[in-house]
């Protein structure tokens, strides 16, 4: 199945309805054939017109002009219609596929891309192959069929000419798209990689300007992307010549055909055989013929395009497939459903050194853990493998007995609810973020979550309340006020464990000490289990367990008993450093 043409399995995604198509491609060509019948038509006229016959001979014809003209005009307007309702209707309906696909199948397939590049294919490339359809295939089958209509119609006149014609045609339609292909193949497949390379470093520059700024990592992220912007161009100017080519060849056909029929048309006319009148008819016809082919090259271009995007489209959709269905509980592992185990686990990324190994950890409803160390040691990685978006580079995450990873997304949803750090915050209103942990809640709950995380004078505040809309990325609200959000939302979801990646940060030590108090004595969290994730060194006397990941990948457990089969007092696990973590801890976010 995967070696089917990509375009096509993304196209059949659309679920593209075969009447509406039939009706979009009947619009165009009956557009098309208007302009084609109204230059013959007037063509005719004019001619007759000129031997000065009577007015009453003249009527068909003039009535018939105005026909067609309007018909050209409504036509197109139908056949712009019902085409972009098929393809508006096709991106919905694939970009929704996506999204469940992206929901319930493998997530190592996500957090492994750059947002700019995950965003360009939920977004852009759904588009293209949305665009298929009304830019590249209808205007294909539309030019086939006035084209060939076309051809018929001069050939009825004079059959030489026809053929001159459908010859001409075949040049234009055939020779001009194949340099255009050529041209932007060229461009395409020397700029796609720049232009995900743009979109990645444009959406790093927004998402933290301030925190980029401080860094001194501003201008560095420029210059990438002017060098992709560069790279861009060049690729542009590369493909320029086949494109100056492909350009040139209609004009070129159209000449040669109404040349030809000048040349064909004329002797016939003298001997007899081709009345003066459809003279006209056979050199003026030409002229709107070729419209028909004349978005051909676009189309083509189209065509290629969509085939790249619906690459990128079907390869995620690939990687996201479900994983195989989990293996019911046996002697492996804990039967305890609300229970996380981990056992001898190792972290790390694909291709990437492992950064936290020997982890072995319990986290059951009611129970508080912390995981401090510094920056960039590795927490974020074994947190996300703890929730099953990574798989582990060696060892287990079960629960209740089953591989995290293998669980369905809606039965593991219902035990685990992971925040990371960059948890996304909509443009829509309060109540909606909020709602984006569990679909179902109600206003009052919302008001109850957010006073609980001590939003409530803040929600006061605002002018529509829960309805007030909070903007991109929430750039209306400060940094503090988005954590206490984001654990709003964490906190209305109905999952008995809590993997949290820098709850407190932007926060000030004494509201975030008592916000990790809250979490950990469970205060916020009732029934719970909360695993804390935090470069902070305050507030961790209500843990049951400490565990630290320091260089070299060594996780070390720093208070309590990691697993609840260990023996408490039982060598390095029972350290007690309550209060405290080791020096050289870091005070800054990691």
């Amino acid at each position: 199945m995967n070696r089917v043409d990509p375009l096509w399995r993304a196209v059949r995604l659309l679920e593209v309805p075969p009447r509406r198509v039939l009706a979009a491609v009947a619009a165009g060509a009956g557009s098309l054939g208007s302009a084609v019948a109204l230059a013959a038509v007037s063509a005719w006229l004019i001619a007759r017109a000129s031997q000065m016959p009577p007015v009453m001979a003249l009527t068909v014809a003039a009535v018939a002009v105005r026909a067609f003209g309007v018909s050209r005009g409504l036509l197109r307007y139908v056949e712009r219609l019902v085409s972009h309702d098929v393809a508006l209707r096709g991106m919905a309906t694939l970009r929704t596929r996506l999204y469940e696909r992206l929901s319930a199948g493998d997530p190592a397939a996500l957090v492994q891309l750059r947002r700019g590049d995950l965003l360009a294919r939920v977004g852009t490339d759904v588009d293209a192959v949305g665009d298929v359809v009304v830019r590249g295939l209808l205007p294909m089958v539309v030019a086939a069929v006035v084209g060939l209509a076309s051809s018929v119609l001069v050939g009825l006149f004079l059959p030489a000419a026809g053929v001159a014609l459908a010859l001409g045609l075949l040049v234009a339609g055939v020779l001009a798209p194949r340099f255009a292909l050529r041209a932007a193949e060229a461009a395409e497949t020397r700029s796609a990689q720049a232009r995900s390379d743009t979109s990645a470093a444009v959406l790093t520059l927004l998402d933290g300007s301030a925190e980029l700024q401080v860094a001194g990592r501003v201008d560095p992220l420029v210059d990438t992307v002017r060098e992709a912007e560069a790279r861009c161009t060049r690729a542009a100017d590369d493909a320029a010549r086949p494109a100056a080519v492909g350009a040139a060849l209609q004009p070129a056909a159209t000449g040669a055909v109404v040349l030809a029929a000048l040349l064909l048309g004329v002797p016939a006319t003298v001997a007899g055989s081709l009345a003066p009148v459809e003279l006209a008819v056979v050199v003026l016809t030409p002229l709107a013929a070729f419209e028909a082919v004349a978005a051909l090259p676009a189309a083509a271009v189209q065509v290629l395009r969509s085939r790249w995007a619906a690459g990128r489209v079907m390869a995620l959709l690939d990687a996201a497939a479900p994983p195989p269905p989990a293996a019911p509980a046996g002697v492996v592992g804990d039967p305890v459903p609300d229970l996380l185990r981990a056992r001898d686990l190792a972290c790390g990324w694909k291709d990437g050194p492992v950064v936290a190994r020997g982890v072995d950890l319990d986290l059951r409803p009611g129970r508080g853990v912390v995981v401090v160390g510094p920056s960039g040691a590795g927490k974020t990685t074994l947190l996300l493998t703890l929730a099953g978006l990574l798989p582990p580079r060696a060892g287990t995450v079960r629960i209740g007995g089953q591989d995290v990873a293998a669980l369905p997304r809606q039965q593991a949803a219902q035990v685990v609810a992971l925040t990371p750090e960059d948890a996304h915050v909509f443009d829509t209103t309060v109540l909606e973020n909020l709602r984006v942990g569990r679909g179902d809640v109600t206003p009052g709950e919302a008001r109850e979550a957010l006073g609980t995380v001590g939003l409530g004078p803040w929600l006061s505040g605002l002018p529509e309340g829960l309805g007030t809309v909070l903007g991109g990325d929430a750039v209306r609200i400060s940094g503090g006020q988005r954590r206490r959000l984001l654990l709003a939302r964490t906190l209305l979801t109905r999952a008995r464990l809590l993997l949290l990646d820098e709850p407190t940060e932007h926060l000030d030590d004494e509201d975030a000490a008592a916000v990790l108090r809250g979490l950990l004595d469970g205060t916020l969290a009732p029934g719970r289990g909360v695993l804390v994730v935090t470069h902070r060194d305050t507030g961790l006397d209500d843990a049951a367990v400490v565990l630290r990941v320091g260089p070299g990948a060594d996780v070390t457990v720093l208070r309590g008993a990691a697993c609840e089969d260990a023996a408490p007092g039982a060598g390095p696990a029972t350290q007690d450093v309550r209060g405290t973590v080791p020096s050289g801890s870091p005070t800054t976010p990691g």
